[in-house]
């Protein structure tokens, strides 16, 4: 098992840059991947990004695509989502996953955080 904790978000204006950060624990984080997933209010929760095992191989959305990136840390137990040119439609509560195959849905996490809010004002 693992357990996820999200952190970083908060209230930033359009255009604006923010960094998520996620804490795992567990002395198998190496073992997941792992996964960025949003749920906008009144809507389906969604994919954004994933990353693979070793970082070697990433996944984005196209919404994000070219504006968010997924990185990790293996000694730090830590996944991590830049996010440049931030939009209002990005408003979400973000949530950090992992799963121990490859997967790009967002109802196909094995596991997941509390969830981190985000919000961007036009």
């Amino acid at each position: 098992q693992v357990q996820l904790v999200e952190s970083g978000g908060g209230l930033v204006q359009a255009g604006a840059s923010l960094r998520l950060s996620c804490a795992a624990s567990g002395r198998t984080f190496g073992s997941y991947v792992m996964g960025w997933l949003r749920q906008i209010s009144g809507k389906e929760r969604e994919f954004v990004a994933a990353i693979s095992w070793n970082g070697g191989r990433t996944f984005y959305a196209d919404s994000v695509k070219g504006r968010f990136t997924i990185s990790r840390d293996n000694a730090k137990n830590a996944v991590y989502l830049q996010m440049n040119s931030l939009k209002a439609g990005d408003t979400a509560v973000y949530y950090c996953a992992a799963n121990p195959t490859w997967v790009t849905g967002a109802y196909e996490y094995d596991y997941w955080g509390q969830g981190t809010q985000v919000t961007v004002s036009s």
